[in-house]
């Protein structure tokens, strides 16, 4: 005999009515807003991956200089503040030939000279006094291909030299601190380099931290979705549990139904994320947009998202059900829930004071992304309990109906009055953390200067000579001098060389910067951006995360407080119908609507942000950096957006508040 679970589902679930295709409709979108956010975020960590590898092969490897057949020097200039990075190559003589390097048909000869098609548009575009003029002057420049970048927007030129060349001679290797990454030179066999680039070997960890941060407001959202219609679901299954159904019947037409609407959504979700695609290549992170390739997660990645979001909001639906299948009779008559335990409060202890001992220390970024991890999972098992307890203190206290009203709800649900504010209580320690993980080095900044390095003293002197003599052929008015003190008054920050100090805007700079690069015995000219561009880098990346971090994580929390809020009235129209009958105003209700959330928001959601400010601190003083002052200001703008964003979600599902009380007579049972 076939099981009659599957077509009662259907038929329960055809004949729900209006406000039961609602709550499928609200349901299955949250899953979709859910589906395409870790798609996104997944997209995100894999695809920067993807570009710090292609970057790889610009860092020159080592090999054994019996096997070597080429010499390779990297270093990095800058033109409007933009890195454009400088590959040299030469093909030693006598040795076996070697590899073209990625995105090039053929390693270049000498006098070739081979170019990203952004880095071609520049030359276009600005004068070659600004830019063009640094590099040889080919016959023609050719193309570099994808396969040898990380964006459409990367600088990058590709330069054929001859080994006896200044730009691939031992001269051209980095000696600074901030030579790091963007100079350096050695002899290989073939481009199997395994650093990424500057620009691209922070970019996976930084979105990794915001993904890591964004999945529980995408958690809370998938749990919300899951709670639509619960009350009245439990209702239905009540009565049919009375009726003789078995609670394992129960259990599985709940996850028929809400797998086919979580499916559905997830799906939906999707299928979005695949036809955006090309826009959201289009939004810049890092060295700038995407390829769109990049952003594919693979069909693999795709099919586990959708099955997870619909395991999710399954599981959640189920687990609201755990009285239905037990105590049936309960549910039917409305009892009251079990009061939250002890033993929270004992566990969320515990966790706190293991993350306080672990940052004291080093933190990896494997080691942080656990703490995180754990200290969400922590506050989410703590903050019912919490509810709970401040559910009997206000109604203890309460002078007011609606306040008597509000605190019997917390206290009644404390599990589901959290669920409402979690999102963005959660939210709020993003907002503190990063409010403070703005990183200010310290170190003084010289825009205005442009440098050349020389050898000692005798050097600096007969550089500066030429770079006058360049200047003023090029009409740029600067001020030349030698710096031989090691001192970090100027942009050399200690090494010994000439240092021209220039009037104007970036054109200017950019022009200096041109003229001296003739100077600059094989090396290109340093300038603030180049010196500054190791911090400049990191903070850069983290401010784009903490950005894109913050407006997703309050969009989806809003999402869920809103689902939360009109679930919440669906689930209790009987309570608030008995309650009109019994001489209660709606605006009663609805203030107490509004205390019941604002309650546990301004406690949970000041320690949660304190919190964050913490973890932020922490941060700070791993990198060795101080705060920035302007994080002040972006916390306070946080906090107040989170509260506008709570009482915009409760005032959302008002309208809906006065729909179902406005019968009261023939709603009430």
């Amino acid at each position: 005999m076939p099981s009659p679970v599957l077509p009662l589902t259907w038929h329960l679930a055809r004949s729900s009515g209006r406000r039961g295709l609602q709550s499928q409709v609200l349901a299955a979108s949250a899953a979709a807003v859910g589906a395409f956010v870790l798609l996104v975020m997944i997209a995100a960590c894999l695809g920067s991956g993807t570009r710090a590898d292609r970057t790889a092969w610009r860092v020159p490897e080592a090999a054994p200089a019996r096997s070597a057949t080429a010499v390779q020097a990297m270093t990095t200039t800058y033109v409007r503040h933009r890195p454009v990075t400088v590959v040299s190559l030469a093909q030693l003589p006598d040795r076996g030939p070697t590899p073209a390097p990625p995105g090039l048909r053929a390693f270049p000869k000498k006098g070739e000279m081979y170019v990203s098609p952004a880095l071609a548009e520049l030359i276009r575009e600005l004068p070659a006094r600004q830019l063009a003029d640094r590099f040889p002057k080919p016959a023609s420049y050719g193309a570099i291909g994808a396969a040898g970048l990380a964006s459409p927007d990367e600088l990058l030129a590709v330069v054929g030299r001859a080994p006896g060349d200044q730009a691939v001679s031992k001269s051209a290797e980095g000696g600074g601190w901030y030579d790091d990454g963007q100079t350096a030179r050695a002899r290989i066999t073939g481009f199997t380099g395994s650093q990424p680039s500057l620009f691209t070997g922070a970019d996976r960890q930084t979105a990794l931290l915001g993904a890591v941060l964004l999945v529980v407001p995408v958690v809370v959202l998938a749990a919300a979705a899951g709670r639509l219609g619960a009350a009245r679901r439990e209702q239905r299954l009540a009565a049919l549990r009375l009726a003789g159904a078995t609670p394992r019947q129960i259990l599985a037409m709940t996850a028929a139904e809400a797998a086919a609407v979580g499916a559905a959504g997830a799906l939906a979700g999707a299928l979005a994320y695949t036809a955006l695609l090309p826009a959201l290549a289009g939004v810049p992170y890092g060295v700038g947009t995407w390829y769109t390739g990049d952003l594919w997660v693979g069909l693999p990645w795709l099919v586990a998202v959708v099955l997870g979001v619909t395991v999710l909001l399954t599981v959640s639906a189920v687990t609201m059900l755990r009285q239905v299948a037990t105590s049936p009779l309960g549910v039917a008559q409305q009892a009251n829930p079990r009061r939250t335990r002890m033993i929270r409060l004992v566990l969320f202890a515990a966790a706190l004071v293991y993350i306080v001992q672990s940052t004291g220390g080093h933190l990896t970024n494997s080691r942080m992304i656990v703490l995180l991890a754990l200290f969400y999972g922590a506050f989410w098992l703590f903050g019912p309990w919490v509810v709970d307890r401040l559910g009997r203190i206000a109604g203890r206290f309460a002078r007011r109906p609606a306040t008597l009203l509000a605190a019997r709800r917390l206290s009644d649900d404390p599990r589901g009055a959290w669920r409402t504010v979690s999102g963005l209580v959660l939210a709020g320690f993003v907002a503190g953390f990063f409010s403070v993980s703005q990183l200010d080095i310290g170190f003084p900044e010289h825009p205005d200067q442009v440098a050349v390095l020389s050898d000692g003293g005798a050097d600096a002197r007969h550089t500066a000579a030429e770079a006058r003599a360049l200047l003023d052929r090029a009409g740029v008015e600067a001020t030349v001098s030698t710096v031989d003190d090691g001192g970090f008054d100027t942009v050399l920050l200690g090494n010994t060389g000439v240092v021209a100090r220039v009037s104007g805007g970036p054109e200017r700079i950019d022009a200096a910067v041109t003229a001296l690069t003739p100077a600059g015995q094989g090396r290109f000219p340093v300038s603030q951006d180049y010196v500054s561009a190791p911090d400049e880098t990191i903070t850069d990346r983290v401010s784009t995360v903490s950005t894109a971090t913050l407006l997703l994580s309050f969009l989806v929390a809003t999402a869920s407080a809103g689902l939360t809020a009109a679930a919440g009235v669906l689930d209790r129209r009987r309570v608030y119908g008995l309650l009109r009958l019994s001489g209660t105003s709606l605006r009663v209700l609805d203030r107490a609507r509004v205390r019941e959330t604002v309650l546990p928001l301004v406690v949970l959601a000041g320690g949660t942000t304190a919190m964050g400010v913490f973890g932020g601190y922490q941060l700070n003083k791993t990198a060795g950096g101080t705060v920035n002052s302007s994080g002040a200001l972006q916390l306070a703008l946080c906090v107040t957006v989170g509260a506008l964003a709570m009482l915009a979600a409760i005032g959302g599902s008002r309208p809906l508040l006065r729909r179902v009380t406005a019968n009261p007579v023939q709603t009430a049972d």
